[in-house]
């Protein structure tokens, strides 16, 4: 088993995985920067929340915090985001590649429009012999006190 260690990659993957966040960066992305209670304003959770969110995100180096006075700002940065575009796009290329492969075979190939044998009209089968009996044999049981009805 291969064993690929980069914290740094697994860390932008982690904090990318939670949709707050990506909203949180999305945010961020319109806006040179902005305070902690601008950026928390349109969320639905505590501010509270929101600076755990911002942690996750400054920890794997997505943003940066810079304090003003008493105002705490965010800010983007482009290093984490760069290494993550990097990995992705490797895989792409791959897959790129398997694409185009497949829509070359799909596009040699002449496809009949119709199947050459038709297919045949569903008959109602019947259950077999041992089967038939043992449905019409069956006795219905009646709760007590009760008549059968014939």
């Amino acid at each position: 088993m291969v064993k690929y260690k980069d914290e740094a990659l697994d860390r932008t993957f982690a904090a990318l995985s939670d949709p707050t966040r990506r909203a949180l960066l999305a945010r961020l992305g319109g806006q040179d920067s902005l305070s902690v209670s601008e950026l928390a304003a349109p969320f639905p959770v505590s501010l509270p929340a929101i600076m755990k969110h911002l942690d996750v995100l400054t920890d794997a180096g997505l943003i940066v915090r810079e304090k003003t006075g008493r105002t705490v700002f965010c800010r983007l940065t482009a290093q984490p985001m760069e290494q993550a575009m990097n990995w992705l796009n490797r895989y792409a290329q791959f897959w790129s590649e398997k694409f185009d492969r497949l829509a070359a075979f799909v596009e040699e190939e002449t496809w009949p429009t119709q199947p050459s044998t038709p297919i045949p009209a569903q008959r109602n089968v019947q259950a077999s012999p041992s089967r038939a009996g043992s449905a019409r044999g069956r006795k219905k049981s009646t709760p007590p006190g009760r008549k059968p009805n014939s």
